[in-house]
């Protein structure tokens, strides 16, 4: 123990370093638990789009977008999800799966719509990245 502390004590801005991705993994890792968004691998997906309509919605920016995306999702940014948020009212009854490059804006977007009582909302696992490990076609399409 007494090796820790003298760690601790001669290289300090290290510790401080190592605290603070500690404490930005504890902080995602609570925002996922939390948020009341269920994930889904990208087949599960598939199979929840084929049998409920489910829909695909695409958090990245718009040039993240332009570059491949699952084939019919709609692009709504995560910096302009709270202001165009409302373009997904009349999806409210069917299961959303949202999506971004690795999940943590897909994340917070799920949250926000589980604020505004969307009770059907998921997150698919490794984002566009996960999609296309599972061989899974894109779009360049808009």
């Amino acid at each position: 123990m007494d090796r820790y502390l003298e760690f601790v004590g001669n290289h300090p801005i290290l510790f401080t370093a190592l605290a603070a991705v500690l404490g930005m993994i504890a902080f995602m890792e609570y925002e996922r638990i939390f948020s009341g968004v269920k994930a889904l691998s990208p087949m599960e997906a598939t199979r929840l789009q084929n049998d409920e309509d489910a829909i695909f919605v695409d958090v990245r920016e718009e040039g993240e977008f332009k570059t491949g995306h699952v084939p019919g999702a709609l692009n709504i940014p995560s910096t302009a999800f709270d202001k165009r948020i409302t373009e997904l009212e009349k999806h409210k009854k069917k299961p959303i799966i949202l999506y971004c490059a690795n999940g943590t804006r897909a994340s917070r977007a799920g949250g926000k719509l589980r604020k505004k009582e969307f009770e059907n909302v998921f997150n698919m696992s490794g984002g566009i990245g996960g999609w296309e490990k599972a061989s899974m076609p894109t779009s360049t399409k808009s």
